[in-house]
């Protein structure tokens, strides 16, 4: 693969850094049946709501909609410790865990940056899930599949989770 290959006839875009891919094919993902799912409910949230709304607002329109799809296992606000030499210095919050394998990011800007794509792939590389979606509800519905695989987290000390 090339960096920053994009493909007009196919609609394809991949990058590579290290192990981190995005990519439009959700097939090169795995889980591939929930991210399926998933976009597919991020588009019927996005043609009944529109755009305009905070990203709070998307999160429960989600949320309810994925538990309506039929998918069981939904978490909001889903916490992300951020450890350092074995210690917790943060804590951030993923806007949903799926199926406890796929952690979606939800963002209602004008257009997906390289900053939320970062903030995903921290969020993947804090834990222990290899899959991520970013969803947003701009002008435009647009995603990103963001793929961080386990064996480039090896080197990482496990994180502690109940430090006080």
């Amino acid at each position: 693969m090339n960096d920053d290959k994009n493909t007009e006839s196919t609609g394809v875009e991949e990058r590579t850094e290290k192990s981190l891919i995005i990519a439009e094919n959700p097939r090169e993902f795995l889980p591939s049946e929930i991210t399926d799912r998933i976009i597919k409910v991020f588009y019927e949230v996005y043609n009944e709501l529109g755009q305009g709304f905070l990203e709070a607002v998307y999160e429960t329109a989600m949320f309810i909609a994925l538990k309506q799809a039929g998918v069981l296992n939904v978490q909001r606000q889903f916490e992300v410790p951020v450890v350092f030499r074995g210690q917790r210095i943060g804590l951030y919050k993923a806007d949903l865990l799926v199926e406890s394998s796929v952690i979606v990011e939800l963002k209602a800007a004008s257009m997906i940056d390289k900053a939320h794509e970062a903030q995903l792939l921290n969020y993947l590389r804090a834990t222990h899930y290899e899959v991520g979606l970013l969803l947003n509800f701009g002008s435009r519905p647009t995603l990103r599949r963001l793929n961080f695989s386990n064996l480039r987290k090896s080197h990482r000390s496990p994180p502690i989770i109940n430090l006080e």
